[in-house]
């Protein structure tokens, strides 16, 4: 699984072969989810409040940087690292 950033303890990633919708993985203190590019949606697992907060700024920060390394995946190319949340 490929890191994408990490920030404050949180590990962010995108897997080669994932499904649509467009998403990438969040982990943080034992916890994991998946969330949507375009909205914040949890698909899958859970975060702490806090962190899904930082992970939503972080998010809507690098929206255009996610979708193009969501393309990148799609096409198994290599994926670009993204600036950590300051």
């Amino acid at each position: 699984m490929p890191e994408l950033s990490r920030f404050f303890g949180i590990i962010v990633a995108m897997y080669y072969n994932d499904h649509s919708p467009p998403h990438f993985h969040a982990k943080y203190g034992g916890r994991q989810a998946s969330i949507r590019i375009d909205s914040g949606e949890i698909l899958e697992g859970s975060l702490t409040p806090r962190a899904l907060r930082l992970v939503d700024e972080w998010r809507t920060l690098h929206q255009s940087e996610l979708l193009d390394d969501w393309h990148r995946a799609q096409a198994r190319q290599p994926l670009n690292r993204i600036e950590p949340l300051e």
